[in-house]
């Protein structure tokens, strides 16, 4: 690495990072994209996700004729969090969804589609946007290699963002880097985007943060161990949420592959090693993560019918989930409980009372389940699954531009985005709604490339 001067260093090369160096790129700014994991294409959380971004008033929507808007997601999102969510950073993210999404798809050229299919816990409409393999390396492949045919980009992997300076106007002035063999330049710049990622790989951080979570399988990114957190703590900056995450109740174990939770929302149930249900599955998979680690030996079977089956082969995660051998198969109930060695009687009531539930719209559900798309019918599957960490969703506090705050007041020339900064979700897990973490990495993203692509337009304006 040799000094440069450039408008932007991006700190960070997944979605929150690729969109804030695309956006800035895109009005003519020199960009630095700098990036810790050589294998960061299928490492990060952009690459592990479903790509579902959401965004309300989009004219996908009003093309499948759904009624939405920033004020409904907005209250979605109040309902959710218990009016807990950070008020300034949500507004801007329903603000921005739109923008993004058309933007993604008209200016990027990424074809996204509404997931129309079910809508996800915490959502009053279908508005969640993503490719058509519902695959986040699919998302973040097309998002670097628009990136990668821009010349004004500089993509430095691996290399590690260490410090930021700030001169004596409170301005940033300079990007520290570290290549692997510890060596450091400065790279001079005005603007940073932090978007390293929470810290869900720092296990003593979260058992300090997230007590509940100590200890439990983490399924993200491995450069997400606070490294943004970090260098805006030594700055003084503002944080906030920091008992905040996304867990998730259903990764498949051993194989170690999501089982997508679109499997609940098309009638799929959870049953313990007894047989027998444990809560309402549809409240929403990031609080379940607990709900089945709190089980015997922190496990549960994910129970699925052949519809089901048919409805989520669109998902690649599910494709890669059959393809391993995760689900077994079974003709009935008893072969079922035979094959998982499950009691029999047991789990046979369980199925029977939620079959019930499912077929009568009037029969209470005990634990108050109330969406059923269809009961379980038929030939009959199960995937063993354990709860986890996805990522963290507490950080550096933001305002409506991705601006990182200290003592309430912008950092000039700092930004974090996606992991990185303060989410939307409160705190906790059970805020967390579908697409909250992309929404938040994409949008503050987009966020912060439009307010540096602005703030530097105007220096040259006024050079």
């Amino acid at each position: 690495m040799s000094d440069v001067d450039v408008e932007l260093v991006v700190a960070g090369a997944g979605g929150a990072g690729l969109v804030a160096a695309l956006v800035a790129a895109q009005q003519g700014l020199s960009v630095a994209v700098v990036e810790w994991k050589e294998q960061f294409r299928r490492g990060n959380n952009t690459s592990m996700s479903t790509a579902m971004i959401p965004a309300a008033g989009t004219r996908w929507q009003r093309e499948a004729g759904i009624e939405d808007g920033p004020e409904v997601f907005l209250d979605d999102i109040r309902r959710k969090t218990k009016a807990s969510a950070d008020p300034i950073v949500a507004r801007s993210l329903v603000d921005v969804g739109p923008e993004l999404v058309h933007w993604l798809a008209d200016e990027c050229g990424i074809r996204l589609e509404l997931v129309t299919e079910f809508i996800y816990p915490g959502h009053s409409r279908a508005r969640c946007h993503s490719v058509p393999d519902r695959s986040g390396t699919s998302l973040l492949s097309a998002l670097l290699a628009v990136v990668e045919s821009l010349p004004s980009v500089d993509l430095i992997v691996p290399a590690r963002l260490v410090d930021v300076r700030i001169d004596d106007e409170g301005s940033v002035c300079a990007a520290v880097l570290e290549d692997p063999q510890g060596n450091r330049q400065e790279v001079l710049t005005s603007a940073v985007v932090l978007a390293t990622g929470g810290f869900g790989a720092d296990g003593e951080r979260v058992a300090r943060d997230i007590p509940e979570m100590a200890g439990s399988m983490y399924f993200g990114g491995d450069g997400c161990v606070g490294d943004a957190l970090s260098i805006g703590e030594r700055l003084g900056a503002d944080t906030a949420y920091l008992d905040a995450y996304q867990g998730h109740g259903s990764v498949a174990v051993p194989h170690g592959v999501l089982t997508t939770w679109a499997t609940i929302m098309h009638g799929a149930i959870l049953v313990n090693c007894d047989g027998e249900r444990f809560g309402d599955e549809t409240t929403g998979y990031s609080e379940y993560a607990r709900l089945v680690l709190d089980q015997p030996d922190g496990v549960a079977w994910l129970l699925l019918d052949e519809r089901i089956d048919e409805a989520c082969r669109p998902f690649k995660d599910y494709q890669d989930l059959v393809g391993q051998g995760a689900v077994r198969w079974a003709d009935d109930v008893v072969g079922l409980a035979v094959k998982l060695d499950l009691p029999v009687e047991p789990l046979t009531r369980t199925i029977a009372d939620a079959a019930l539930s499912a077929i009568d719209a009037g029969a209470l559900d005990l634990f108050g389940r109330v969406s059923w798309e269809a009961p379980l019918a038929g030939r009959l599957g199960a995937v063993r699954v354990t709860g986890a960490l996805f990522h963290t969703q507490g950080g550096l506090q933001v305002d409506y531009h991705a601006r990182v705050l200290r003592g309430d007041e912008p950092i000039r020339g700092l930004y974090a985005a996606g992991g990185a900064a303060a989410g939307i979700s409160g705190g906790g897990a059970s805020g967390y709604l579908a697409g909250n973490g992309l929404i938040a990495a994409l949008g503050l993203g987009y966020r912060a490339g439009r307010t540096v692509a602005n703030a530097v337009r105007a220096e040259r304006l006024m050079a």
